[in-house]
């Protein structure tokens, strides 16, 4: 954080510092570690998990039909952006194609 004043610049990092040595919470990652196995890297992957929870929301004999009803609808929201999120990826690397092909002077202008 930026002071004007370089005393008050030095006083903050002094306490910032010193909270740091202290272990304060801050110190520790936002987000947790997830392992190999449960890392999506296409839209594809998001889409086929959606499916498989959908079908587990499905079957909880536990859970009320509104409970359901609004826990589908979370996913089927997070379906349709990962879908939305493909479509820009295939258009994105179409233009990426095209662009270098320009490059290369392998395509027309």
């Amino acid at each position: 954080m930026p002071y004007a004043d370089p005393e008050r610049a030095r006083t903050y990092f002094r306490e910032y510092r010193r909270t740091r040595r202290g272990g304060d919470t801050c110190s520790t990652p936002v987000h947790p570690a997830v392992s190999v196995e449960f890392r999506l890297e296409t839209a594809g992957d998001v889409i086929a998990l959606i499916e498989n929870q959908v079908q587990a929301v499905l079957d909880d004999a536990e859970a009320s039909t509104l409970e359901k009803a609004r826990c589908v609808g979370y996913l089927a929201s997070v379906s349709l952006k990962a879908i939305e999120c493909g479509n820009l990826a295939a258009r994105l690397e179409a233009v990426e194609t095209v662009l270098k092909a320009r490059k290369n002077g392998d395509a027309k202008p």
